[in-house]
């Protein structure tokens, strides 16, 4: 097993074959010998730096349906809202005061934020904080309003790919398509948007030779960025009773990306801290380098609750700020907070 985790540092390449090992039943010792591996790529070739993120979600309202999601269209459970412009702006003028660098805006595929509305938003924020870098994600669009975004001064776009199995894709989000998916993720690339894609780990039905073919689609992406967290439940929607992933797997997975793509920006997921008490400090000891602490007004924290067991939800951002710093530095790294653009093989 060593033998292929340094062929995979030195080539940055696996066959399924290996891979499927890696992924396998490993040793303690086997899977320390990842982790240290990922954390020595990761240390030559981004440093021991983390970057923090200013996470504003600013609508649980989405059109879509998706299984797992606590704020799927069919949830009437659900306590909606939407942040206005001037409670975007505060937020982004509190994450400028705390030092923030980069504000990820983060919502549900929610028609009352036309085209307009959001170049509106981006343009505001850039107007507050020129140097700023502003990422978005909220989902699916066509190529023009893409464009639109990015002509209006967004740098970054976050669109999880989910899992690289379209039956299951297509079996968890009903009424959509993974080719469509795919080819938002080709037009953002093209566009020139630093491009996050990413997964889930631990669906119901997931395999392991699905994260195999996760991990292959994006090393031929080659994304700036990739997020992927465990699966976690939520009491309201149809997989409330499925068991979740495991913070486990994540790191085994996170290690296997930092040597797959050396100098992508890698997050330690609010999930994998949900999941886990200790999950965001040994994402990062499993090579991620980002985290992203929220932002939004205490107000509504609770109510963007994707799966259970969310953390932080009560905290005020400068709490949140001060603690994921202390977590960081417990964990052995250093907090960086400038943009941290994403940088590419």
């Amino acid at each position: 097993m060593e033998e292929i985790v340094e062929r995979l540092v030195l080539a940055q390449e696996a066959r399924r074959e290996e891979l499927l090992l890696l992924l396998g039943d490993l040793s303690p010792e086997e899977a320390e010998h990842l982790r240290v591996a990922a954390d020595r790529v990761r240390k030559s070739c981004v440093g021991d730096k983390v970057y923090l993120r200013g996470l504003i979600e600013f609508s649980n309202i989405c059109v879509q349906d998706c299984l797992y999601c606590g704020i799927r269209r069919s949830n009437q459970e659900a306590d909606r809202y939407r942040l206005d412009l001037e409670d975007i702006l505060s937020c982004v003028d509190e994450g400028k005061r705390l030092g923030y660098r980069t504000y990820v805006l983060q919502g549900g595929e929610d028609p009352y934020y036309t085209d307009e509305r959001i170049v509106e938003m981006v343009r505001a924020i850039k107007e507050r904080d020129p140097e700023c870098a502003v990422t978005l994600s909220v989902g699916e669009k066509e190529r023009e309003s893409y464009e639109r975004y990015y002509q209006a001064g967004a740098d970054r776009y976050l669109l999880r790919h989910e899992t690289h199995s379209r039956e299951l894709y297509e079996q968890l989000h009903p009424g959509m398509s993974y080719e469509n998916r795919l080819r938002c993720l080709q037009d953002l690339k093209e566009i020139g948007f630093q491009v996050g894609a990413g997964f889930m780990v631990g669906l119901p039905g997931q395999t392991v030779a699905d994260h195999v073919e996760d991990l292959l689609f994006l090393k031929e992406l080659q994304p700036h960025m990739v997020g992927i967290g465990p699966f976690m439940p939520q009491q309201d929607t149809p997989l409330k009773d499925a068991p979740a992933g495991t913070a486990e797997m994540t790191c085994r997975l996170l290690s296997i990306l930092r040597l797959l793509l050396p100098k992508v920006l890698l997050p330690a997921t609010t999930a994998l801290g949900s999941i886990d008490p200790k999950g965001r400090e040994q994402g990062l000891q499993a090579g991620a380098n980002v985290v992203m602490p929220n932002l939004s007004p205490t107000r509504v924290r609770d109510k963007y609750l994707l799966y259970d067991g969310k953390i932080c939800t009560g905290d005020e951002a400068a709490h949140c700020r001060a603690c994921i710093e202390r977590r960081i530095n417990s964990a052995g790294y250093v907090v960086d907070m400038g943009r941290g653009d994403g940088d590419i093989l």
